[in-house]
Formats: structure tokens, C-alpha cells, sequence
């Protein structure tokens, strides 16, 4: 949590309250335990932050039409998610352009984690 830590000490915060954080709705980690990794991450400025982990959406492109949708996802099993979700690549072989049917497509948001804000207490608050 070195990033949030820069970020408080950047704004002039004495403490965070909340960190939300953005992950990828294709990205290999399972929000439970990642969850359970921050609460022991957290330093003194940190001790008392909310986290807030907020899912984003996978947005695609189709290399052969164009058209670009969102939540890659939809619509399949749990298996078949779970499948996707431990390894993305394979994400070309169960989903399709809702256009033309192509399964030649890029994937433009959905993987990485990132800080999305930080909320806190200024010391004159």
C-alpha cells in the first residue's frame, strides 16, 4: 500500500478513511482473498481505511467489424467464468463479436489493478 501511503502523504492527509480500488473483471485474482491481503497490509496511516474494491467491467474490440461491448462475461457458465478467470487468454475461445461472431478481438479495459481514490482526514479536519 505504498502507493496510498504516497498518495495521503501527497494531499496532506493524517489518515485514510477510504482506498477504492479498480480490478479487472479479466484479471487472475479472487476479490475475497485479495480483500484479505489489504486488511494485513495496513500501516499506521492506513489502520482504520476502508477498502472498497469495485470490479471493471471487461470492454472489448472486434478486430474484424469494430464493434465493442462490455462484460465479457455475460451470459456464461460458472465454469466456463471460473475458467477465465484463472487463465484470460483463453477468453478467445468461449467468447464471441455479439456482431459478426468473430472470436478475433482485443481486449481494451478489464485487466490490471489500480487506485481509483483515496479518501481521508486532513490534519485541520
Amino acid at each position: 500500500m505504498s502507493a496510498a501511503s504516497q498518495i495521503a502523504e501527497k494531499e496532506g492527509l493524517k489518515e485514510v478513511t477510504e482506498i477504492v480500488i479498480k480490478l479487472g473483471e479479466l484479471q487472475q485474482i479472487e476479490p475475497a482473498l485479495f480483500s484479505f491481503a489489504l486488511s494485513q497490509l495496513k500501516t499506521a496511516i492506513l489502520r482504520n481505511t476502508k477498502f472498497r474494491i469495485e470490479k471493471d467491467l471487461a470492454e472489448l474490440k472486434c478486430r474484424v467489424c469494430g464493434r465493442k461491448w462490455t462484460s465479457a462475461t455475460a451470459g456464461l457458465d460458472e465454469e466456463t467464468k471460473e475458467t477465465i478467470h484463472f487463465i484470460p487468454e483463453v477468453a478467445h475461445t468461449y467468447i464471441r463479436c455479439p456482431e459478426c461472431g468473430s472470436p478475433d478481438f482485443e481486449i481494451e479495459r478489464g485487466r490490471g489493478v489500480w487506485i481509483e481514490s483515496v479518501k481521508g482526514v486532513r490534519p485541520d479536519d
